[in-house]
Protein backbone atom coordinates (compact mmCIF):
# COMPACT_ATOMS: atom_id res chain seq x y z
CA UNK A 1 0.00 0.00 0.00
CA UNK A 2 1.32 3.27 -0.72
CA UNK A 3 1.99 5.64 1.77
CA UNK A 4 2.49 8.54 -0.20
CA UNK A 5 -0.26 10.55 -1.68
CA UNK A 6 -0.73 13.72 -3.24
CA UNK A 7 -3.02 15.97 -1.08
CA UNK A 8 -5.45 17.42 -2.59
CA UNK A 9 -5.92 21.25 -4.03
CA UNK A 10 -7.75 22.57 -1.34
CA UNK A 11 -5.35 21.12 1.66
CA UNK A 12 -2.57 22.40 -0.13
CA UNK A 13 -3.75 25.78 -0.45
CA UNK A 14 -4.84 25.84 2.87
CA UNK A 15 -1.31 24.76 3.80
CA UNK A 16 -0.06 28.24 1.39
CA UNK A 17 -2.15 30.64 3.61
CA UNK A 18 -0.68 29.58 6.91
CA UNK A 19 2.66 30.77 5.89
CA UNK A 20 1.49 34.13 3.50
CA UNK A 21 -1.27 34.78 5.57
CA UNK A 22 -1.16 35.19 9.15
CA UNK A 23 -3.07 37.39 10.38
CA UNK A 24 -6.12 40.26 8.57
CA UNK A 25 -3.30 42.82 8.26
CA UNK A 26 -1.46 39.84 6.06
CA UNK A 27 -4.57 39.88 3.67
CA UNK A 28 -4.33 43.78 3.44
CA UNK A 29 -0.71 43.56 2.71
CA UNK A 30 -1.13 41.42 0.13
CA UNK A 31 -4.39 42.96 -2.02
CA UNK A 32 -2.59 47.02 -1.52
CA UNK A 33 0.98 45.36 -3.08
CA UNK A 34 -1.30 43.87 -5.62
CA UNK A 35 -2.79 47.46 -6.39
CA UNK A 36 -0.12 49.36 -5.85
CA UNK A 37 1.56 47.00 -8.59
CA UNK A 38 -1.47 47.54 -10.48
CA UNK A 39 -0.52 51.13 -10.61
CA UNK A 40 -3.37 52.67 -8.81
CA UNK A 41 -3.59 56.04 -7.91
CA UNK A 42 -6.41 56.04 -5.44
CA UNK A 43 -6.81 53.00 -2.58
CA UNK A 44 -9.22 52.63 0.05
CA UNK A 45 -8.71 50.40 2.12
CA UNK A 46 -12.15 49.17 4.57
CA UNK A 47 -12.52 46.71 7.76
CA UNK A 48 -14.49 45.31 10.20
CA UNK A 49 -13.66 43.84 13.42
CA UNK A 50 -10.41 44.22 13.10
CA UNK A 51 -10.15 42.34 9.86
CA UNK A 52 -12.15 39.53 11.05
CA UNK A 53 -15.45 40.45 9.67
CA UNK A 54 -14.41 41.84 6.48
CA UNK A 55 -11.31 43.69 4.67
CA UNK A 56 -12.54 45.15 1.57
CA UNK A 57 -9.70 47.08 -0.72
CA UNK A 58 -10.94 49.11 -3.40
CA UNK A 59 -8.16 50.95 -6.04
CA UNK A 60 -8.52 52.39 -9.75
CA UNK A 61 -5.65 50.22 -11.08
CA UNK A 62 -5.54 48.54 -14.23
CA UNK A 63 -8.30 45.66 -13.51
CA UNK A 64 -8.20 42.41 -14.97
CA UNK A 65 -9.95 40.88 -17.76
CA UNK A 66 -12.76 38.07 -17.19
CA UNK A 67 -10.20 35.22 -18.14
CA UNK A 68 -7.46 36.54 -16.21
CA UNK A 69 -9.66 37.44 -13.17
CA UNK A 70 -10.04 33.73 -13.37
CA UNK A 71 -6.82 32.65 -13.91
CA UNK A 72 -5.24 34.93 -10.63
CA UNK A 73 -6.96 32.73 -8.48
CA UNK A 74 -4.45 29.50 -9.19
CA UNK A 75 -1.71 28.76 -7.29
CA UNK A 76 1.75 30.06 -9.30
CA UNK A 77 -0.69 32.19 -11.43
CA UNK A 78 1.06 35.76 -11.69
CA UNK A 79 2.37 38.46 -14.29
CA UNK A 80 5.06 39.62 -12.60
CA UNK A 81 7.34 37.30 -13.23
CA UNK A 82 8.27 34.89 -16.34
CA UNK A 83 10.84 32.70 -15.61
CA UNK A 84 13.50 31.60 -13.39
CA UNK A 85 15.93 34.32 -14.24
CA UNK A 86 13.24 37.39 -13.08
CA UNK A 87 13.14 36.01 -9.32
CA UNK A 88 16.86 37.40 -9.24
CA UNK A 89 15.59 41.26 -10.40
CA UNK A 90 12.08 41.60 -8.63
CA UNK A 91 10.41 44.93 -9.44
CA UNK A 92 7.38 44.25 -8.62
CA UNK A 93 6.01 44.56 -4.83
CA UNK A 94 4.21 40.96 -5.64
CA UNK A 95 5.95 38.14 -7.63
CA UNK A 96 5.02 34.40 -5.93
CA UNK A 97 1.60 34.05 -7.17
CA UNK A 98 0.18 32.78 -3.99
CA UNK A 99 -1.46 35.11 -2.39
CA UNK A 100 -5.01 35.16 -3.60
CA UNK A 101 -5.66 31.86 -4.03
CA UNK A 102 -4.61 31.29 -0.53
CA UNK A 103 -6.72 34.24 0.85
CA UNK A 104 -9.93 32.68 -1.25
CA UNK A 105 -9.16 29.27 0.35
CA UNK A 106 -9.40 30.67 3.82
CA UNK A 107 -12.66 33.42 3.60
CA UNK A 108 -15.58 34.32 1.80
CA UNK A 109 -14.23 35.70 -1.02
CA UNK A 110 -15.50 38.23 -4.00
CA UNK A 111 -13.64 39.76 -6.16
CA UNK A 112 -14.94 42.41 -8.95
CA UNK A 113 -12.82 44.14 -11.40
CA UNK A 114 -12.94 45.53 -14.57
CA UNK A 115 -10.15 45.99 -17.00
CA UNK A 116 -9.41 49.92 -17.62
CA UNK A 117 -8.69 49.73 -21.59
CA UNK A 118 -11.41 47.26 -21.89
CA UNK A 119 -14.23 48.57 -24.13
CA UNK A 120 -16.64 46.05 -22.22
CA UNK A 121 -19.74 47.57 -20.47
CA UNK A 122 -20.00 45.19 -17.34
CA UNK A 123 -16.96 43.95 -14.64
CA UNK A 124 -16.49 40.63 -13.68
CA UNK A 125 -17.16 39.01 -10.48
CA UNK A 126 -16.12 36.23 -8.49
CA UNK A 127 -17.62 34.52 -5.64
CA UNK A 128 -15.51 31.88 -3.86
CA UNK A 129 -16.22 30.18 -0.14
CA UNK A 130 -13.30 28.11 1.40
CA UNK A 131 -11.53 28.06 -2.22
CA UNK A 132 -14.16 26.68 -3.95
CA UNK A 133 -15.78 28.93 -6.80
CA UNK A 134 -19.57 29.70 -6.16
CA UNK A 135 -20.09 32.06 -9.03
CA UNK A 136 -19.00 33.98 -11.79
CA UNK A 137 -20.69 36.86 -12.99
CA UNK A 138 -21.31 40.30 -14.97
CA UNK A 139 -21.64 43.18 -12.46
CA UNK A 140 -21.49 46.93 -13.03
CA UNK A 141 -18.25 48.52 -11.41
CA UNK A 142 -15.89 51.23 -11.96
CA UNK A 143 -12.63 50.45 -13.92
CA UNK A 144 -10.01 48.74 -11.19
CA UNK A 145 -10.49 46.29 -8.76
CA UNK A 146 -12.61 45.51 -5.17
CA UNK A 147 -11.64 42.25 -3.52
CA UNK A 148 -13.71 41.99 -0.10
CA UNK A 149 -12.68 39.32 2.19
CA UNK A 150 -15.36 38.05 4.35
CA UNK A 151 -15.00 35.64 7.66
CA UNK A 152 -11.19 34.78 7.56
CA UNK A 153 -10.47 31.61 8.69
CA UNK A 154 -14.05 30.97 9.09
CA UNK A 155 -12.95 26.91 8.23
CA UNK A 156 -9.80 26.83 10.09
CA UNK A 157 -11.18 27.70 13.60
CA UNK A 158 -7.97 26.47 15.28
CA UNK A 159 -6.26 29.29 13.55
CA UNK A 160 -9.02 32.07 14.17
CA UNK A 161 -8.74 31.01 17.62
CA UNK A 162 -5.14 32.88 17.69
CA UNK A 163 -6.31 36.05 16.49
CA UNK A 164 -5.55 38.83 19.02
CA UNK A 165 -8.20 41.32 20.02
CA UNK A 166 -9.82 43.59 17.46
CA UNK A 167 -7.71 46.57 18.47
CA UNK A 168 -4.31 44.96 18.09
CA UNK A 169 -5.41 43.54 14.85
CA UNK A 170 -6.40 47.08 13.80
CA UNK A 171 -3.23 48.41 14.97
CA UNK A 172 -1.24 45.80 12.52
CA UNK A 173 -3.31 46.94 9.89
CA UNK A 174 -2.57 50.67 10.24
CA UNK A 175 0.97 49.92 10.44
CA UNK A 176 1.18 48.23 7.21
CA UNK A 177 -0.44 51.01 5.62
CA UNK A 178 1.39 53.72 7.19
CA UNK A 179 4.60 52.35 5.89
CA UNK A 180 2.70 51.67 2.18
CA UNK A 181 1.82 55.28 2.67
CA UNK A 182 5.04 56.61 3.29
CA UNK A 183 6.86 54.22 0.08
CA UNK A 184 3.91 55.99 -2.18
CA UNK A 185 3.44 59.32 -1.73
CA UNK A 186 1.68 59.66 -5.24
CA UNK A 187 -1.03 57.74 -4.42
CA UNK A 188 -3.96 58.31 -2.18
CA UNK A 189 -4.91 56.47 0.74
CA UNK A 190 -8.14 56.13 2.30
CA UNK A 191 -8.51 53.74 5.67
CA UNK A 192 -11.65 53.15 7.31
CA UNK A 193 -12.51 50.83 10.09
CA UNK A 194 -15.94 50.05 11.84
CA UNK A 195 -17.11 52.92 9.24
CA UNK A 196 -14.93 55.16 11.07
CA UNK A 197 -12.03 57.21 8.59
CA UNK A 198 -9.06 56.68 10.36
CA UNK A 199 -6.69 58.41 7.44
CA UNK A 200 -7.37 60.39 3.99
CA UNK A 201 -4.19 60.78 2.55
CA UNK A 202 -4.34 62.71 -1.02
CA UNK A 203 -2.02 61.85 -3.62
CA UNK A 204 1.15 63.98 -4.18
CA UNK A 205 2.34 65.16 -7.03
CA UNK A 206 4.98 62.22 -8.97
CA UNK A 207 8.27 63.85 -8.78
CA UNK A 208 11.27 62.28 -10.18
CA UNK A 209 13.80 65.26 -8.60
CA UNK A 210 15.33 64.44 -5.22
CA UNK A 211 13.81 67.98 -3.72
CA UNK A 212 10.57 66.93 -4.85
CA UNK A 213 10.42 63.68 -3.64
CA UNK A 214 11.89 64.60 -0.59
CA UNK A 215 9.11 67.60 -0.45
CA UNK A 216 6.35 64.70 -0.86
CA UNK A 217 7.34 62.11 1.87
CA UNK A 218 8.08 65.02 4.17
CA UNK A 219 4.24 66.32 3.24
CA UNK A 220 3.22 62.67 3.97
CA UNK A 221 5.12 61.98 7.43
CA UNK A 222 3.32 65.17 8.31
CA UNK A 223 -0.13 63.97 7.32
CA UNK A 224 0.51 60.75 9.56
CA UNK A 225 2.32 61.85 12.35
CA UNK A 226 0.09 64.90 12.85
CA UNK A 227 2.96 66.27 14.72
CA UNK A 228 6.21 68.29 12.81
CA UNK A 229 9.19 66.83 14.32
CA UNK A 230 12.58 68.39 13.87
CA UNK A 231 13.87 65.84 11.00
CA UNK A 232 17.08 66.11 8.84
CA UNK A 233 17.50 65.14 5.26
CA UNK A 234 19.73 62.42 4.36
CA UNK A 235 20.80 62.20 0.87
CA UNK A 236 23.69 60.15 -0.78
CA UNK A 237 24.77 58.68 -3.75
CA UNK A 238 27.72 55.96 -3.82
CA UNK A 239 28.70 52.82 -5.75
CA UNK A 240 30.17 49.64 -4.71
CA UNK A 241 31.66 46.59 -6.40
CA UNK A 242 29.38 43.97 -7.62
CA UNK A 243 29.29 40.42 -6.36
CA UNK A 244 30.39 38.53 -9.66
CA UNK A 245 28.69 35.11 -10.22
CA UNK A 246 31.21 32.19 -11.85
CA UNK A 247 30.03 32.53 -15.02
CA UNK A 248 30.30 36.14 -15.14
CA UNK A 249 34.23 35.30 -13.60
CA UNK A 250 34.92 33.19 -16.30
CA UNK A 251 33.69 35.65 -19.10
CA UNK A 252 35.61 38.67 -17.83
CA UNK A 253 37.53 37.87 -15.07
CA UNK A 254 39.41 41.28 -15.08
CA UNK A 255 37.54 44.08 -13.05
CA UNK A 256 34.43 44.06 -11.11
CA UNK A 257 31.44 45.74 -12.49
CA UNK A 258 29.90 48.87 -10.17
CA UNK A 259 26.38 49.39 -8.85
CA UNK A 260 24.83 52.44 -7.96
CA UNK A 261 23.19 52.95 -4.56
CA UNK A 262 21.64 55.77 -2.99
CA UNK A 263 20.08 56.41 0.54
CA UNK A 264 17.39 59.32 0.85
CA UNK A 265 14.82 59.87 3.59
CA UNK A 266 14.43 62.16 7.05
CA UNK A 267 16.29 61.02 10.00
CA UNK A 268 15.75 62.59 13.79
CA UNK A 269 17.73 65.53 14.92
CA UNK A 270 19.66 64.56 18.01
CA UNK A 271 16.98 65.15 21.09
CA UNK A 272 14.35 63.28 18.99
CA UNK A 273 14.81 59.62 19.74
CA UNK A 274 11.82 56.74 20.83
CA UNK A 275 11.90 53.92 23.41
CA UNK A 276 11.31 51.53 21.05
CA UNK A 277 11.88 51.30 17.49
CA UNK A 278 7.97 51.53 15.87
CA UNK A 279 9.09 54.94 14.26
CA UNK A 280 12.18 53.36 12.45
CA UNK A 281 10.96 52.65 8.56
CA UNK A 282 13.19 51.55 6.34
CA UNK A 283 12.44 50.74 2.76
CA UNK A 284 14.30 49.06 0.04
CA UNK A 285 13.40 50.06 -3.74
CA UNK A 286 9.92 51.45 -1.81
CA UNK A 287 9.28 47.68 0.06
CA UNK A 288 9.16 48.30 4.06
CA UNK A 289 11.71 45.83 5.03
CA UNK A 290 12.97 44.27 7.76
CA UNK A 291 16.61 43.75 8.15
CA UNK A 292 18.64 43.54 10.95
CA UNK A 293 22.10 44.92 9.59
CA UNK A 294 20.39 48.74 8.15
CA UNK A 295 18.99 48.37 12.01
CA UNK A 296 22.44 48.31 13.52
CA UNK A 297 24.05 50.38 10.93
CA UNK A 298 21.23 53.32 11.74
CA UNK A 299 22.44 52.62 15.43
CA UNK A 300 26.26 53.20 14.45
CA UNK A 301 25.33 56.37 12.40
CA UNK A 302 23.97 58.14 15.61
CA UNK A 303 26.63 56.32 17.85
CA UNK A 304 26.92 58.61 21.34
CA UNK A 305 24.10 60.79 19.74
CA UNK A 306 21.51 58.56 21.78
CA UNK A 307 20.81 58.46 25.32
CA UNK A 308 21.34 54.58 25.97
CA UNK A 309 17.75 52.81 25.41
CA UNK A 310 16.86 55.41 22.49
CA UNK A 311 16.45 54.75 19.21
CA UNK A 312 16.31 57.39 16.40
CA UNK A 313 12.91 58.48 14.19
CA UNK A 314 14.08 57.71 10.65
CA UNK A 315 12.25 57.17 7.50
CA UNK A 316 14.83 56.14 4.94
CA UNK A 317 14.72 54.79 1.12
CA UNK A 318 17.68 52.70 -0.26
CA UNK A 319 17.82 52.41 -4.12
CA UNK A 320 19.68 49.84 -5.57
CA UNK A 321 19.95 47.41 -8.35
CA UNK A 322 17.20 44.76 -7.98
CA UNK A 323 19.49 42.14 -8.78
CA UNK A 324 21.94 43.27 -5.98
CA UNK A 325 18.94 42.13 -3.05
CA UNK A 326 17.31 38.85 -2.51
CA UNK A 327 13.67 39.49 -1.65
CA UNK A 328 12.77 35.91 -2.23
CA UNK A 329 13.28 34.63 1.70
CA UNK A 330 10.36 35.12 3.02
CA UNK A 331 6.96 33.76 1.63
CA UNK A 332 5.85 36.95 2.99
CA UNK A 333 8.59 39.32 1.57
CA UNK A 334 9.28 41.03 4.77
CA UNK A 335 12.98 40.66 5.16
CA UNK A 336 15.74 41.07 2.68
CA UNK A 337 19.28 39.68 2.05
CA UNK A 338 21.85 41.94 0.25
CA UNK A 339 24.42 40.19 -1.91
CA UNK A 340 27.00 42.92 -0.76
CA UNK A 341 25.89 43.62 3.06
CA UNK A 342 28.89 44.77 4.73
CA UNK A 343 29.04 47.72 1.73
CA UNK A 344 25.33 48.43 2.11
CA UNK A 345 25.71 48.64 6.35
CA UNK A 346 28.83 50.74 5.97
CA UNK A 347 27.26 53.21 3.22
CA UNK A 348 24.28 53.78 5.92
CA UNK A 349 26.56 54.26 8.68
CA UNK A 350 28.36 56.66 7.07
CA UNK A 351 25.25 58.70 5.68
CA UNK A 352 24.03 59.58 9.16
CA UNK A 353 27.27 60.36 10.99
CA UNK A 354 28.00 62.60 7.59
CA UNK A 355 24.45 64.29 8.56
CA UNK A 356 24.87 64.43 12.30
CA UNK A 357 28.22 65.84 12.23
CA UNK A 358 27.19 68.31 9.52
CA UNK A 359 24.14 69.16 11.96
CA UNK A 360 26.42 70.00 15.12
CA UNK A 361 29.42 71.42 12.92
CA UNK A 362 30.01 75.50 14.38
CA UNK A 363 28.31 77.62 11.75
CA UNK A 364 31.58 80.27 11.16
CA UNK A 365 30.11 84.16 11.80
CA UNK A 366 29.47 86.33 8.59
CA UNK A 367 31.47 89.42 9.38
CA UNK A 368 30.48 92.35 7.44
CA UNK A 369 32.75 93.83 5.05
CA UNK A 370 32.82 97.48 7.23
CA UNK A 371 33.63 95.47 10.40
CA UNK A 372 36.35 93.61 9.16
CA UNK A 373 40.25 94.53 10.56
CA UNK A 374 42.13 96.34 7.76
CA UNK A 375 45.38 94.78 6.94
CA UNK A 376 48.68 96.10 8.32
CA UNK A 377 50.76 97.59 5.70
CA UNK A 378 54.31 96.92 5.91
Amino acid sequence: MNRIRLLPEQVANQIAAGEVIERPASVVKELVENALDAQAAHLTVEILAGGRGLVRVTDDGLGMSRDDALLCLERHATSKVRNAEDLFRITTMGFRGEALPSIASVSRFTLTTRERESDAPDATQVVINGGKIIEVKAAGAASGTSVEVRQLFFNLPARRKFLRSEETETAHIQHYLTLAALAHPHVAFTFTTDSRTVFQLPTAPPATDPAGQLAALRERLRALQGTDLKLLIVDTRSTYSELPDAADIEQSPIGNRQSAIRLWGFIGAPGVSRGSRDDQHLFVNRRPIENRALNFALMEGYHTALMKGRYPVACLFLELDPAQVDVNIHPAKREVKFHREREVRQLVTEAIRGVLTEYHAPVAPVVPPALATPGRKG
